[in-house]
């Protein structure tokens, strides 16, 4: 599963998750934007058996993807945004990131409206501020 959430700074940062493997006590990220290093990136078990790792990646692209584990298997995201054929047989997930050059904007607090002046009351009055005459 993918989680995303803009930066605000051209960023997102994805979460990818996979459920607990048999056999599996370690477990790597690998894609284009690690050059499928099968290292650099491992992912954290979960006290319930799942992997976890979230990595800041450039928003307005895609980037393919696969997990490889100790045992020397690779494993797709079967909830990844697309797939596609790779040069091995196999298919590579796919997450497509959306460009995030902007922030959030904040929700705006709902504010009580001003009451009314009371009938009775008079209206404040505008101060005339006259300038002085040059000499």
């Amino acid at each position: 599963m993918l989680i995303k959430n803009p930066t605000g700074n051209g960023k997102v940062e994805v979460t990818f998750t996979m459920p607990a493997l048999e056999h599996v006590s370690k477990l790597y990220l690998v894609g284009d934007f690690n050059d499928w290093s099968i290292a650099l990136h491992p992912l954290t078990q979960g006290a319930d058996g799942s992997w976890a790792t979230t990595l800041p990646l450039e928003g307005g692209r895609s980037y393919q993807f696969r997990y490889f584990d100790n045992n020397g298997h690779w494993h797709n995201d079967w909830q990844a945004d697309a797939y596609l054929p790779n040069q091995f047989g196999g298919e590579n997930s796919l997450v497509q990131v959306e460009d995030s050059a902007e922030a959030p904007k904040p929700k705006k607090r709902a504010t009580k409206p001003k009451a009314a002046p009371a009938a009775t009351e008079a209206a404040p009055k505008k101060r005339v501020v006259r300038k002085k005459k040059a000499d």
